[in-house]
């Protein structure tokens, strides 16, 4: 997982992982709390980017937005807060205005789930009626993980647009 960013510390370490434990639990007061405690022992674009993240699922995307700008601020080559930031917009509706975020984390050079970002920008895509573009990056997802079970069902629902 993300914890080489904490190096040494093993508090910023081990608040990070109580962050995480309560956000998977529902708790995204408790998870704040020790994303903070983290943040406030050694910054890192995880803690940011996972703290932004507990408050999308608040429903403070503006918070949100914000803290992954501070987690690209901390370290522009984690791929997370770019990815996010453009999901945020999505939610938003903001497709065009997401993409080049999805493309900053297709790039960036630390990312372990790159499939999102393709996964995404397909869906920009498809909901703004670029259906061929959409297909191109469902199908670039599909490279990375041909089992990617969103992909497949994109891929299906653009083939049937297109009967």
């Amino acid at each position: 997982m993300y914890l080489r960013a904490f190096g040494e510390n093993e508090d910023a370490k081990q608040y990070f992982l109580e962050g995480y434990k309560f956000q998977t639990e529902g708790d995204l007061k408790k998870a704040s709390f020790y994303y903070r405690k983290s943040l406030s022992l050694r910054p890192t674009a995880e803690a940011w980017t996972f703290l932004g993240w507990v408050y999308s699922l608040a429903g403070k995307t503006e918070k949100a937005i914000e803290y992954c700008h501070r987690a690209i601020d901390t370290d522009p080559k984690l791929g997370n807060p770019y990815n996010d930031i453009g999901v945020y917009l999505m939610q938003q509706k903001k497709f065009l205005d997401a993409v080049p975020w999805l493309q900053k984390a297709k790039s960036a050079p630390r990312y372990e789930v790159r499939i999102y970002p393709y996964f995404n920008e397909g869906c920009c895509w498809e909901s703004l009626g670029y259906l061929d573009r959409a297909k191109k990056e469902f199908e670039a997802a599909l490279k990375i993980d041909p089992d990617y079970e969103p992909a497949l069902l994109g891929l299906k629902k653009l083939m049937a647009r297109y009967n």
